[in-house]
Protein backbone atom coordinates (compact mmCIF):
# COMPACT_ATOMS: atom_id res chain seq x y z
CA UNK A 1 0.00 0.00 0.00
CA UNK A 2 1.17 3.54 -0.74
CA UNK A 3 0.35 6.45 1.58
CA UNK A 4 0.84 10.19 1.17
CA UNK A 5 1.45 12.51 4.16
CA UNK A 6 2.59 16.06 4.82
CA UNK A 7 6.14 16.54 6.20
CA UNK A 8 6.79 19.88 7.94
CA UNK A 9 10.20 21.51 8.49
CA UNK A 10 10.92 23.81 11.44
CA UNK A 11 13.82 25.96 12.65
CA UNK A 12 14.29 24.38 16.08
CA UNK A 13 10.73 24.34 17.39
CA UNK A 14 9.43 21.10 15.85
CA UNK A 15 8.87 19.47 19.24
CA UNK A 16 6.92 22.49 20.51
CA UNK A 17 4.77 22.55 17.38
CA UNK A 18 4.09 18.82 17.52
CA UNK A 19 3.12 18.98 21.19
CA UNK A 20 0.58 21.62 20.16
CA UNK A 21 -0.69 19.48 17.28
CA UNK A 22 -0.97 16.53 19.65
CA UNK A 23 -3.16 18.66 21.96
CA UNK A 24 -5.40 19.46 18.99
CA UNK A 25 -5.57 16.07 17.23
CA UNK A 26 -5.00 13.77 20.23
CA UNK A 27 -3.16 10.47 20.00
CA UNK A 28 0.44 9.56 20.75
CA UNK A 29 3.64 10.10 18.79
CA UNK A 30 4.61 7.01 16.82
CA UNK A 31 8.20 8.15 16.62
CA UNK A 32 10.50 10.81 18.05
CA UNK A 33 14.12 10.74 16.86
CA UNK A 34 16.72 13.34 17.80
CA UNK A 35 19.84 14.27 15.84
CA UNK A 36 22.09 13.17 18.73
CA UNK A 37 20.77 9.61 18.29
CA UNK A 38 21.94 9.30 14.67
CA UNK A 39 24.82 6.99 13.84
CA UNK A 40 28.12 8.78 13.05
CA UNK A 41 27.96 10.70 9.78
CA UNK A 42 30.52 11.26 7.06
CA UNK A 43 32.90 14.22 7.27
CA UNK A 44 31.09 17.52 6.70
CA UNK A 45 27.69 16.07 7.59
CA UNK A 46 28.02 16.20 11.38
CA UNK A 47 25.26 17.82 13.42
CA UNK A 48 26.52 20.61 15.69
CA UNK A 49 26.47 19.52 19.35
CA UNK A 50 24.09 22.38 20.20
CA UNK A 51 21.54 20.89 17.78
CA UNK A 52 21.74 17.31 19.10
CA UNK A 53 18.47 17.59 21.07
CA UNK A 54 16.52 18.92 18.10
CA UNK A 55 14.15 16.69 16.16
CA UNK A 56 15.47 14.62 13.24
CA UNK A 57 12.05 12.99 12.70
CA UNK A 58 8.74 13.07 14.51
CA UNK A 59 5.42 11.50 13.59
CA UNK A 60 1.89 11.98 14.93
CA UNK A 61 -0.71 9.57 13.51
CA UNK A 62 -3.89 11.40 12.54
CA UNK A 63 -5.77 8.32 11.30
CA UNK A 64 -4.91 4.73 10.41
CA UNK A 65 -3.79 5.94 6.95
CA UNK A 66 -2.29 9.37 7.63
CA UNK A 67 0.27 11.03 9.87
CA UNK A 68 1.68 14.48 10.36
CA UNK A 69 5.48 14.29 10.19
CA UNK A 70 8.21 16.82 10.78
CA UNK A 71 11.78 17.72 11.68
CA UNK A 72 14.04 20.62 12.54
CA UNK A 73 16.43 21.95 9.90
CA UNK A 74 19.91 21.99 11.46
CA UNK A 75 23.53 22.14 10.38
CA UNK A 76 25.19 23.96 7.51
CA UNK A 77 24.33 21.10 5.13
CA UNK A 78 20.58 21.48 5.77
CA UNK A 79 18.58 23.80 3.61
CA UNK A 80 17.40 27.10 5.00
CA UNK A 81 13.80 26.91 6.16
CA UNK A 82 11.57 29.20 4.12
CA UNK A 83 8.19 29.58 5.78
CA UNK A 84 5.39 28.97 3.33
CA UNK A 85 7.42 26.32 1.51
CA UNK A 86 8.68 24.47 4.61
CA UNK A 87 6.89 21.24 3.80
CA UNK A 88 7.29 18.18 1.63
CA UNK A 89 4.84 15.59 0.46
CA UNK A 90 5.99 12.29 1.91
CA UNK A 91 5.15 9.06 0.10
CA UNK A 92 5.66 5.71 1.81
CA UNK A 93 5.38 2.58 -0.26
CA UNK A 94 5.94 -1.12 0.23
CA UNK A 95 8.17 -2.11 -2.69
CA UNK A 96 11.48 -0.82 -4.01
CA UNK A 97 10.19 -1.04 -7.58
CA UNK A 98 7.27 1.24 -6.69
CA UNK A 99 9.54 3.62 -4.75
CA UNK A 100 11.98 3.85 -7.68
CA UNK A 101 9.14 4.37 -10.18
CA UNK A 102 7.66 7.22 -8.11
CA UNK A 103 11.07 8.79 -7.50
CA UNK A 104 12.10 8.66 -11.17
CA UNK A 105 8.77 10.02 -12.38
CA UNK A 106 8.69 12.92 -9.94
CA UNK A 107 12.40 13.74 -10.47
CA UNK A 108 12.00 14.06 -14.24
CA UNK A 109 12.77 17.67 -15.11
CA UNK A 110 13.27 18.53 -11.44
CA UNK A 111 16.14 18.58 -8.94
CA UNK A 112 17.29 15.50 -6.99
CA UNK A 113 18.14 16.54 -3.43
CA UNK A 114 19.01 13.07 -2.11
CA UNK A 115 19.15 10.01 -4.38
CA UNK A 116 16.89 7.07 -3.52
CA UNK A 117 19.23 4.85 -1.50
CA UNK A 118 19.42 2.85 1.73
CA UNK A 119 19.64 4.83 4.98
CA UNK A 120 19.92 3.77 8.60
CA UNK A 121 16.11 4.10 8.95
CA UNK A 122 14.92 2.73 5.60
CA UNK A 123 16.09 0.38 2.85
CA UNK A 124 15.20 3.16 0.41
CA UNK A 125 14.75 6.90 0.94
CA UNK A 126 15.14 9.86 -1.39
CA UNK A 127 14.21 13.54 -1.67
CA UNK A 128 13.64 15.77 -4.66
CA UNK A 129 11.98 18.93 -5.90
CA UNK A 130 9.86 18.34 -8.98
CA UNK A 131 9.79 20.59 -12.04
CA UNK A 132 6.89 22.49 -10.50
CA UNK A 133 8.82 23.37 -7.32
CA UNK A 134 7.08 20.83 -5.05
CA UNK A 135 9.27 19.02 -2.49
CA UNK A 136 8.84 15.23 -2.26
CA UNK A 137 10.19 12.49 0.03
CA UNK A 138 9.96 8.87 -1.12
CA UNK A 139 10.42 6.17 1.49
CA UNK A 140 10.31 2.39 1.40
CA UNK A 141 8.59 1.02 4.50
CA UNK A 142 11.22 -1.03 6.31
CA UNK A 143 8.70 -3.51 7.68
CA UNK A 144 7.72 -4.53 4.15
CA UNK A 145 11.13 -4.50 2.50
Amino acid sequence: MTTVNVYLTFEGNCEEAFNHYKSVFGGEFSGVNRFKDMPPQEEGMEVPEADGGKIMHMSLPISTETALMGSDSVGEWAGKTVFGSNFSISINTDSMDRAQHLYNGLAEGGHETMPLAPTFWSPGFGMLTDKFGINWMISLDHKDA
